[in-house]
């Protein structure tokens, strides 16, 4: 499997597990983003690579920031030295807008991914 393919499936997982743990079916996010439900199947099972102005519609409809998109989609160089590091456990951690449970079931799907790849 070449680079792009993989990067684009991880995106889509990153998008789904976003989505879930906003507890929002496919069809809300989509309806919400302003896209189709089958475009949003599509980039969830990364068949896509969507452009800025889609990944800004899906951070808007997660309430996430568009930033957190595009460095996952890898559109955002997030090795500046500059920057603080922080795990990605550490920030999953320290967002004060997820209740425990969300917490809880976010570490165990980024645990997962990541010890499956």
């Amino acid at each position: 499997m070449d680079k792009p393919i993989d990067m684009a499936e991880a995106f889509g997982a990153f998008v789904k597990a976003q989505r879930q743990l906003a507890n929002i079916s496919q069809r809300q996010l989509a309806k919400a983003s302003g896209m189709s439900d089958s475009y949003l199947s599509q980039i969830e099972r990364g068949q896509y690579k969507p452009s800025a102005e889609v990944l800004r519609g899906i951070a808007g409809a997660l309430h996430i920031p568009p930033a957190v998109l595009f460095a996952q989609f890898g559109l955002l160089d997030t090795n500046d030295e500059q920057a603080p590091r922080v795990s990605v456990e550490e920030a999953i951690r320290l967002d004060d807008t997820l209740t425990q449970d969300k917490k809880d079931a976010l570490l165990h799907m980024y645990r997962t991914l990541r010890d499956s790849a």
